[in-house]
């Protein structure tokens, strides 16, 4: 590797691109922050069968060894945070503050986590099995044992370019899989120095592998490849939609995170600071950029006037503006491209009729690809914005009257990730938690527990991530049965 170009991680060594380099650009200054290599399919396929190849001894490393990698890895990239966040913070646009502590930060506490040995073995209850057609009386003792899948793609989302790879790296690994990281072509280079840190801590050749580039054939490559036995993606859903059509014709095992359009529903007893503050999380965390945000905001009639115009107050105190500088909490979106998307998306909710109470233009900066904190109110369900994924710092607001229509609302959607439910009455917020179809709620909170189960219904995904439910995810199911 020579400046600033990155080199392909392969089998323990770095390569040089067979299809040469594309710039990453700096969201915030669109100035260029590196170049990163633009992969071959051959090349991908080099990747998979280099993990193939190590996933042999890899998966008969004793746990607490694959775990020990994992501990040291966490360590390495702790003794280099600050410029990892700072490179981080380039790629993607992220405040100084959600570069720290929500992408490096929690990257290194997600390799802790999975350094921490947990049982691979469940002894099931003996079955007393009469006399029969294939043998004597006799009880049969049983084992279920959670064994690794095998070879893993890890396609990863431009959001987090931290925290989204290593909560799939790190579980993988600690099962005994290896695995092959196509990062998102928008910030690439922080999934290298990941790497850097894993052949660091011993990692053997071929137990990670990256490849990156910015065409859809790098991604496509890693996924159809014969040595290719999981496919762990984060992303849009029209894409996880494509990837599960290869998947199925292989019988590839896949772990699925989409897209959201996580409702809030707001009834009129909630505590409004409290649901203010929340829902507000949507114009300042990444942007907007996260498919756990509460966009799709249902507010009970009676709070319905008072909510907007405490929702307006909020976006209005908010600083746009350089990410770098200490007060900014609303950052640039991923690229020009994306902030048309996101513009294209608040005039098509001004012709459907939606009321744009704050925001909808955008910020007098001269560099970078901001989008203002946007409110659009008057919204009826059946219009676009309310029920397509925007993506950026875009809120919308639908009054409802009751329970019952609150609940029917919020699951009129394709999507089912994360809702919220704000109500001083705490039996019916739980009892409307329950009947939300989403694959997590949180009540009068935006708050997640790290343990949790994380996934989604509907099109927002397939499988369930994170905590322990990670490491069952990234396994298959053994039975061992025996005569007592």
């Amino acid at each position: 590797m020579s400046g600033d170009e990155q080199w392909l991680f392969i089998g323990g060594s770095w390569v040089a691109p067979e299809n040469g380099f594309y710039e990453v650009i700096d969201p915030a200054t669109e100035g260029v922050v590196g170049r990163a290599p633009e992969a071959s399919r051959e090349q991908v396929h080099a990747a998979a069968a280099a993990a193939r190849e190590a996933f042999e001894t890899w998966s008969r490393t004793p746990a607490d060894e694959r775990a020990a990698v994992l501990g040291r890895a966490a360590d390495i990239i702790q003794r280099n945070f600050v410029p990892y966040a700072d490179l981080a913070q380039a790629e993607s646009g992220a405040t100084t503050g959600t570069a720290r502590g929500m992408q490096v930060g929690v990257g290194v506490a997600r390799f802790r986590r999975y350094a921490k040995v947990e049982p691979v073995e469940q002894p099931l209850p003996p079955q007393i099995n009469e006399a029969g057609p294939f043998g004597k009386a006799a009880v049969m003792g049983a084992l279920a044992v959670r064994q690794p899948v095998g070879v893993v793609t890890c396609i990863t989302s431009y959001n987090n370019p931290w925290a989204n790879p290593a909560g799939k790296i790190a579980p993988a690994l600690a099962m005994g899989n290896t695995v092959v990281v196509k990062p998102a072509p928008q910030d690439p280079l922080s999934v290298y120095r990941m790497a850097e840190a894993l052949e660091a801590a011993g990692a053997p050749p071929g137990v990670v592998n990256v490849v990156s580039g910015s065409r859809p054939e790098v991604g496509e490559a890693a996924v159809d490849c014969a040595d290719v036995d999981m496919v762990s993606f984060t992303g849009s859903t029209a894409v996880g939609q494509r990837i599960a059509e290869v998947c199925g014709r292989g019988m590839k095992r896949q772990l699925m995170e989409l897209g959201g359009k996580g409702a809030a529903v707001v009834f009129d007893d909630a505590d409004l600071e409290s649901a203010v503050s929340g829902i507000g999380t949507t114009f300042s965390f990444y942007s907007g950029q996260i498919c756990t945000a509460p966009t799709r905001v249902l507010v009970q009639r009676g709070v319905h006037d008072r909510l907007v115009e405490q929702l307006a107050a909020y976006a209005g105190y908010l600083k746009v503006g350089d990410p770098r500088e200490q007060g900014t909490v609303v950052g640039p979106v991923i690229s020009s491209a994306h902030r048309d998307r996101v513009e294209s998306y608040v005039e098509l909710g001004r012709k459907e009729g939606a009321r744009v109470v704050t925001g909808g233009g955008r910020p007098a900066l001269e560099r970078g690809f901001y989008v203002a904190p946007t409110l659009l109110a008057d919204c009826t369900p059946d219009m676009r914005v309310v029920r397509e994924e925007i993506f950026g710092p875009v809120v919308v607001v639908v009054p409802f009257g009751d329970e019952e229509e609150a609940v029917a609302l919020a699951n009129d959607s394709d999507y089912g990730l994360i809702d919220y439910v704000w109500s001083g009455d705490v039996a019916r917020a739980f009892r409307v938690a329950r009947r939300l179809r989403a694959g997590g709620v949180g009540v009068n909170t935006v708050g997640r527990n790290m343990e949790a189960p994380f996934g989604g219904f509907k099109k927002s995904g397939v499988g369930r991530d994170v905590g322990s439910y990670a490491l069952h995810a990234y396994s298959e199911v053994q039975a061992i049965v025996w005569p007592g």
